[in-house]
């Protein structure tokens, strides 16, 4: 049978590809350790789930307004306001099928084909593949450790192009969990009204910050940057609702009516019972929130300080996300346990032949030198991984 060549050349996602390993791992009675998904391991939140069930009781189990219902668009626009302090008028949300989904509504409904992006690096492993199935094409901006994995504004200038419609941050980053300076963020904000670009702003882990660190969205710079940002954001890491699959985009009403039609199209609304759990996360208490927030800043520590003392790797503390990004160069061409990595990925597969630990390669996330390992996970599980890797690492 013919497969386009659109789908042909989107490959799977590693982070899920990585997963999808240890778990088929374990069916053959391997006992792997996985940090390779980015899944909190609470259970939603019981005033969430009792809303969901509320729902159904009520039958509210029928078709809804593509964009979503106007109660949670509604819901999106109070909790953006609460947050951030940024009035947001409800007839510029879109609620989607998860944050990916946002994504892509976002790309197919603002790029032409042979529109270019730029993409700071380390990226999320799914923003190129959006950006070619959207028919744009991309420049990678890199940063490393050595910088905090702020963005150079002169590398970004010189990446912007005559057919550049957008600037994409995500900050705090997956997989990095820097969260962007102020500094940059306005550099950056500068460089998309000189260029009279767009600025996408992947904001999903916006709740989950340390230290007293504070993200600054590029919408709230004023209302000129705020009229060429477009702020994508969800329920899934906040609230540990990944499954529920409710994501949002926020921007003016011309696009946000663009990427509702779109979504018409292609399918409809997203899950009526979701969209109510989403009002009662976006509502209700915000205690959680706190709480899980609180529980990853301790695991955040235990890894981070198990990680840089293991031969061979740096690794700073994330200040926001729930990710270790450690620099793993320095055990590339040693011998492992008989086994020689050469590059991220190679070592990634070492690790979870020999250490039954699943982690995701660097080079996934525009990256190499380094590896993404998950800390929404146990601590015992945190504890465990970093036994067996000493004992590998010698």
């Amino acid at each position: 049978m013919k497969i386009s060549v659109r789908s042909a050349a989107i490959p799977p996602s590693p982070t899920i590809g990585m997963n999808t390993r240890a778990q088929l791992m374990r069916k053959q009675g391997r006992n792997v350790l996985s940090f390779a998904v980015g899944e909190p391991d609470f259970p939603t939140p019981p005033h969430i789930v009792a809303a969901a069930e509320q729902a159904m009781r009520d039958g509210f189990t029928k078709y809804t307004a593509p964009e979503g219902i106007l109660e949670l668009r509604e819901a999106v626009a109070m909790a953006t306001n609460r947050d951030l302090g940024l009035e947001v008028d409800p007839g510029g949300v879109v609620v989607a099928n998860g944050g990916k989904h946002a994504l892509a509504n976002i790309f197919l409904t603002l790029l032409d084909p042979g529109d270019h992006v730029v993409v700071i690096a380390p990226y999320w492993v799914s923003y190129a593949e959006l950006i070619l199935l959207a028919g744009g094409w991309f420049t990678v901006v890199p940063t490393s450790l050595d910088e905090g994995f702020q963005p150079d504004l002169a590398a970004v200038a010189e990446a912007i192009h005559p057919r550049t419609a957008a600037i994409l941050i995500n900050s705090p980053s997956n997989p990095s969990g820097a969260v962007l300076d102020r500094a940059s963020v306005e550099g950056l904000a500068e460089l998309a009204e000189q260029h009279d670009l767009t600025i996408v702003s992947d904001e999903i882990y916006k709740h989950i910050i340390y230290d007293g660190v504070e993200a600054t969205s590029p919408a709230t710079l004023g209302p000129e940057i705020a009229d060429r940002t477009i702020i994508a954001d969800g329920v899934a890491k906040t609230y540990s609702m990944t499954g529920w699959r409710i994501g949002w985009s926020i921007s003016g009403r011309e696009f946000a009516k663009a990427a509702g039609d779109l979504q018409s199209q292609m399918t409809s609304n997203p899950c009526s019972v979701s969209q109510k759990a989403a009002v009662a996360a976006l509502t209700g208490p915000q205690d959680c929130v706190g709480e899980f927030r609180r529980t990853f800043a301790e695991r955040r520590k235990v890894i981070v300080e198990a990680l840089g003392q293991l031969p061979g790797v740096e690794c700073a503390s994330p200040a926001g996300a729930f990710y270790a990004f450690p620099r793993v160069e320095g055990l590339f061409g040693h011998s492992l346990a008989g086994a020689i990595a050469e590059d991220s990925l190679e070592l990634a597969e070492v690790l979870l032949e020999k250490a039954e630990i699943s982690t995701v390669p660097g080079s996934a996330f525009g990256s190499e030198g380094y590896l993404r390992f998950s800390f929404a996970c146990s601590t015992a599980q945190i504890e465990e991984g970093a036994s067996r890797l000493r004992a590998l690492l010698g």
